[in-house]
């Protein structure tokens, strides 16, 4: 990418540079999950002025950094060494400096490593401050479109063992009400899909690939079709995935009708007020589940429209 690093970080001063950033302090920065230009001007500015760079692989923070024009010390911190490493940033937030840890891409701690670093960080007395950005999680939620959802639930990535894996899933597909966010590795998806079409075939399910990168796929199916799907193009089973298992709800409330008088209010409303606002006021005003008007809802503009 050719770009004006000076530039950037002017930018960056400009927008940022008026914010308090306290020593002796742990920076959380969340880093692009696949497109450089996700990064914050937050982020930019934090990592112009910190003192150090812990990070998950000091390849990918180094190249990060070379991307700004920038030259830090960089301490490793990986999974494997999270406890070991965290020794090191103490060292240094004794003495005074900004640390900042950045996870390979994404939110640190976030099915990364990070949790450990914080919780000893936190524990020897010293304050950690976030810097938000891209998540892979909440982005695939985003577009999802899953309005039978009352919430959701982060799962990350499943048993490797066929019999666990099973099981978890199991598990995930009975919770009622919420979206399940699943992580998955290229070599493993078509047996993921696989599992979710024999448990649960009539499942909405949104696979997202590789985003925000150059080849990116979002695709909303019933689990049943999503095998044929993969195998009708082999680019769409590589790269990293995120998969949205749609909230389950029982098949008695799915099938119970909306009171006439939840229905009548909603009509009035949506003919004036835009949908979501329409759908809020009927559902204080009759009781009726939010997510079940919201359906009747776009149904009744999908009716108008015709």
């Amino acid at each position: 990418m050719n770009i004006d690093a000076s530039l950037l970080r002017q930018a960056a001063l400009a927008a940022a540079g008026g914010q308090q950033y306290p020593a002796a302090t742990l920076y959380l920065v969340a880093t692009p999950i696949g497109n450089l230009a996700d990064l914050s001007l937050r982020a930019i500015h934090l990592l112009g002025f910190a003192d150090a760079l812990a990070c998950e692989d000091t390849r990918q923070g180094g190249s990060l950094l070379r991307h700004l024009g920038l030259h830090k010390p960089l301490i490793a911190l990986h999974q494997h060494n999270e406890r070991e490493a965290s020794a090191q940033v103490l060292a240094r937030l004794a003495a005074g400096e900004r640390v900042a840890y950045a996870s390979d891409a994404g939110t640190p701690a976030i099915s990364d490593p990070g949790a450990v670093l914080v919780r000893e960080v936190v524990a020897a007395g010293y304050r950690v401050l976030p810097l938000p950005g891209p998540s892979s999680a909440v982005t695939a939620l985003s577009v999802a479109g899953d309005t039978a959802a009352t919430g959701f639930a982060f799962a990350g990535f499943l048993p490797t063992k066929a019999g666990e894996r099973r099981t978890a899933l199991q598990k995930l597909l009975a919770v009622e009400g919420q979206s399940q966010l699943v992580f998955e590795a290229p070599h493993r998806i078509v047996e993921l899909v696989t599992l979710l079409a024999e448990l649960a075939p009539a499942r909405r399910v949104t696979v997202c690939r590789e985003l925000t990168k150059q080849f990116e796929t979002v695709h909303t199916a019933e689990a049943a079709t999503l095998p044929a799907w993969l195998a009708e193009d082999a680019l769409r089973q590589r790269g990293e995935f995120v998969l949205v298992l749609h909230a389950h709800v029982p098949a008695a409330a799915a099938d119970d009708e909306l009171p006439a008088e939840a229905l009548r209010v909603l009509a009035l409303l949506a003919a004036d007020l835009p949908l979501k606002q329409a759908v809020a006021l009927a559902a204080q005003i009759s009781g009726a589940p939010r997510n079940r008007l919201y359906d009747a809802g776009l149904k009744l503009k999908r009716g108008d429209d015709e």
